[in-house]
């Protein structure tokens, strides 16, 4: 079991009445692996000016591994689509026992870590994770069916 090593980040706490728990674990806080945290920055750097975007995988309330994905919406540079093939691929890899889809994650280059209209608009209400990257820093959100709930989380080493 891996201990926590960073600070507990929250962001506008989650109302008990509005939220049930992470959507696999009934935890509300996520327990995010220190080395995908910093996955997401570089994948975000190295994306500027255009959106960053992949999948956040890990199993119950902890996500401990990032696949960076392409994000192929024709217009990049203000929104993100996944690769609809590594989304195929990791919905495989789950089936046959690999980690589990916890979520999304991609960046507002110049923009907040907060859901967008275009984000709120594209949402699936699944209640899967969205973490978004903007102002160098990462707010985890789950996607609801009432609408993003914001999602406290602690980083741990691996």
């Amino acid at each position: 079991m891996t201990t926590a090593r960073k600070e507990k980040r929250s962001f506008d706490k989650v109302p008990p009445e509005s939220a049930e728990g992470l959507r696999t674990s009934g935890e509300r806080e996520i327990v995010m692996w220190e080395g995908v945290l910093g996955e997401l920055h570089r994948s975000a750097r190295k994306a500027y000016p255009r959106e960053a975007c992949g999948i956040l995988l890990g199993e119950g309330a902890q996500i401990t591994q990032f696949a960076e994905t392409a994000n192929v919406h024709p217009t990049p540079e203000t929104h993100f689509e996944i690769d609809p093939q590594a989304l195929i691929d990791a919905h495989r890899s789950e089936r046959a026992g690999g980690a589990q889809i916890q979520g999304y994650f991609h960046s507002h280059p110049n923009g907040q870590a907060t859901p967008s209209v275009m984000d709120q608009d594209m949402a699936a209400r699944d209640g899967r994770i969205w973490a978004i990257l903007g102002e160098n820093e990462v707010k985890f959100w789950r996607d609801a069916p009432e609408g993003f709930e914001p999602l406290s989380y602690s980083v741990t080493a691996e």
